[in-house]
C-alpha cells in the first residue's frame, strides 16, 4: 500500500517526537502492508514552518536510519500545505512542494472555516498545472454543516482525501458517517493514514480498505487502492462523478450499514 499522507518525521510539527518513534511508525507501516510514505508535515498552519527543503533534508537522514535499520520503508516528500493567499508564490520560491515529484498538492483547510479566497486560490494552482487534494474534508466543521462547498470544490477540479481512522470509526460516530456519506456522494478520491504516533493515530489503512471492500465492493476498493498507485506515478486518478450528499439520520445510517 502508498500512504499519501502521515506525520512520520520526528520532531517538526505535532507527529512523531522522536527519532526512535518514527522507526516504531515505520516497523508498523511495514507490518501494516505499506511500502511507501509520503511525509506531509504541517506547513504555515500557524504553528508549524516546514519549508520543502528542510523537509527533503530529514527524509534523506530517515533513509539512511531505516537501511541501518533494515526497515523497508520508501518515504517521499510532501507537505500538508495550510491554504494561504500566497500559496503559489510560496511554491514559485521552492518553500512549498507538491507531493513527490507529481503535479499534486496537498491542501488543509482550517478546521471551523471556508477562507473566502479557497476558490480562487484552488483555480490559481490548476493554472499553474498543479491539482488540489483537500485533507481530511470530514473534520471540517463548515463542510459538515454544508456539504454543498466540497461538491463545488470537486465539480471545480479539487481532489478529496478522507482519513482512515475516520471512516472506520475512531474519530466517533458523526465523523464515521459524514466520512461514508462523502464517499457515497463520490466526493472522496483517497485514503491515507494521516498518522500522527501509534498510541493514538495510527495507520489503520487496512482496515480502512476492508472496510471499503466490504461495504462499497471491489470496484470502489480499487479505485481507492489505484489512485494512491496513479498519484505516485504523476498520472490522472479514477474520479466518479460527484454528487450531492445525502444527510442521513446516524442511527438509520447504522442500521443501513449493518443491518
Amino acid at each position: 500500500m502508498i500512504d499519501i499522507h502521515s506525520h512520520i518525521l520526528a520532531g517538526i510539527d505535532d507527529g512523531a517526537l522522536t527519532w526512535n518513534d518514527s522507526l516504531i511508525m515505520a516497523k508498523a507501516a511495514v507490518e501494516e502492508g505499506i511500502h511507501t510514505i509520503i511525509a506531509t508535515p504541517h506547513h504555515q498552519n500557524g504553528r508549524y514552518i516546514n519549508e520543502r527543503y528542510n523537509v527533503e533534508r530529514y527524509i534523506e537522514e530517515f533513509q539512511l536510519a531505516l537501511r541501518e535499520e533494515k526497515i523497508p520503508l520508501r518515504v517521499l516528500a510532501g507537505q500538508e500545505n495550510r491554504v494561504q493567499p500566497n500559496l503559489l508564490k510560496q511554491i514559485n520560491i521552492g518553500n512549498v512542494g507538491p507531493l513527490y515529484e507529481t503535479n499534486y498538492i496537498l491542501l488543509e483547510l482550517p478546521s471551523r472555516e471556508i477562507p473566502h479566497y479557497t476558490f480562487a486560490l484552488l483555480a490559481q494552482l490548476q493554472l499553474a498545472g498543479y491539482i488540489p487534494i483537500i485533507a481530511h474534508p470530514e473534520r471540517n466543521h463548515r463542510i459538515k454543516e454544508e456539504p454543498e462547498i466540497l461538491l463545488e470544490l470537486v465539480q471545480r477540479g479539487a481532489l478529496a482525501q478522507i482519513t482512515a481512522a475516520s471512516l472506520i470509526g475512531e474519530f466517533g460516530g458523526p465523523i464515521q458517517k459524514f466520512t461514508n456519506q462523502i464517499v457515497e456522494a463520490n466526493l472522496a478520491h483517497f485514503i491515507a493514514s494521516d498518522a500522527h504516533n501509534m498510541l493514538e493515530r495510527g495507520f489503520v489503512l487496512q482496515k480502512a480498505y476492508q472496510f471499503i471492500r466490504n461495504n462499497y465492493g471491489h470496484d470502489v476498493y480499487y479505485m481507492f487502492f489505484e489512485n494512491a498507485e496513479l498519484l505516485l506515478e504523476g498520472q490522472s486518478v479514477h474520479r466518479l462523478k460527484p454528487m450531492a450528499v445525502k444527510q442521513k439520520r446516524l442511527f438509520g445510517w447504522l442500521t443501513d450499514r449493518n443491518g
